[in-house]
């Protein structure tokens, strides 16, 4: 099953929800056109099962179509970001 992914703009944050269970994907926007994941969490009921990936393709996502540069403070992202780089070296910071 796929997780149900919601942004709060206002919170800086997007929320995966699946079987009731709630994980998510921090970030700060330091300048206009910067944006910085700083934490992941995913319930441990949900490990295992691709909710980070879903939660980093998103803000990936919301960082291209927003033409932001992108940072990863949180190890998580970076680890991602590494093993993804061909596919978003043109917005990285």
């Amino acid at each position: 099953m796929k997780p149900t992914i919601r942004h709060s703009k206002s919170e800086q944050t997007f929320y995966a929800t699946l079987d009731g269970y709630e994980s998510e994907l921090a970030y700060s926007q330091p300048t206009s056109d910067l944006i910085d994941f700083v934490h992941t969490y995913v319930d441990e009921n949900l490990r295992g099962q691709g909710i980070g990936e879903a939660l980093a393709e998103a803000g990936l996502t919301f960082a291209r179509e927003n033409q932001l540069r992108v940072q990863t403070s949180c190890e998580f992202m970076a680890a991602y970001v590494k093993r993804h780089h061909a596919e978003y070296q043109d917005i990285l910071a």
